[in-house]
């Protein structure tokens, strides 16, 4: 029996740098509306909701597309968009909003309201 490579899988090598960062930048932004409780019908009641785990996860965000937003071309518009309302849901869901400039990221962004 011959085992035939598994062509759904790319080499990482033969990916585009600005592919790889793209996706991350999805992962996480879908990593933070989940733990904001976006998915849910009402993000307020949502079991998923976890504060502080979505702060996290936005700063990393943050901090990639600041890092990467030079080698983003076409993707960075969409991408820093995603990442601001993000930024301002957590500013919505939170009971007592950072002070602006001390959101999740905005220490690279810089102030989102």
């Amino acid at each position: 029996m011959t085992e035939q490579p598994d062509t759904s899988v790319r080499d990482l090598a033969d990916i585009p740098s600005v592919e790889v960062i793209s996706r991350a930048a999805v992962m996480l932004m879908s990593s933070a509306a989940e733990k904001l409780g976006l998915a849910d019908e009402d993000p307020d009641t949502s079991p998923r909701r976890d504060l502080d785990e979505a702060r996290r996860v936005i700063t990393a965000l943050a901090g990639l597309v600041t890092a990467s937003v030079e080698y983003l071309g076409p993707h960075a518009g969409p991408i820093r968009e995603g990442l601001q309302s993000l930024q301002r849901a957590f500013r919505e869901a939170s009971a007592h909003p950072d002070a602006p400039g001390k959101g999740p990221g905005e220490k690279y962004t810089g102030p989102v309201h």
